[in-house]
């Protein structure tokens, strides 16, 4: 397996409602999303938007744009990853994530309004560097320091 297609987990974040997402230790993830997660909107959410998928190198690409976010969840993403290459990632890929969480891309993330309270350039800052909305394919738990690779 090459390490472009498999990375670790760095963070795992949850909220009530909206953004920012706070960290978690872990989570359950189930086919409707992960353990204790909401939407403000339901169209942010459902069954092929049940995982929000970002990387820690998008996260630093935006930093050195002068985009202010230095905790997990800014994004509203639910797992941040590290060393997974998006570039290769692909609708319907299936990710593994440990021992038994399954994900399958859906699409890539439309950045949507929400994310103008973290910067007034958004959505078209994001553009090409917005992450993956993803389905379950297996349910799991996820905690950060997983593994996570393409299957």
């Amino acid at each position: 397996m090459s390490t472009a297609l498999s990375g670790v987990v760095l963070a795992v974040c949850t909220s009530a409602g909206g953004i920012p997402k706070t960290p978690v230790d872990s989570a359950l993830v189930s086919l409707l999303g992960l353990a204790g997660d909401r939407q403000r909107f339901a169209f942010h959410g459902g069954p092929n938007r049940a995982v929000c998928l970002f990387s820690i190198e998008d996260y630093r690409r935006l930093q050195k744009d002068g985009v202010v976010c230095e905790l997990p969840g800014v994004f509203g993403e639910n797992v941040l990853t590290e060393g997974l290459d998006f570039g290769q990632l692909r609708a319907d890929d299936e990710l593994v994530i440990g021992n038994e969480l399954v994900i399958a891309i859906h699409d890539v993330r439309e950045p949507c309004k929400t994310l103008k309270s973290v910067d007034a350039r958004f959505p078209s800052l994001m553009l090409g560097r917005s992450g993956f909305v993803c389905r379950v394919v297996r349910p799991g738990t996820v905690r950060a320091g997983m593994t996570i690779a393409r299957a």
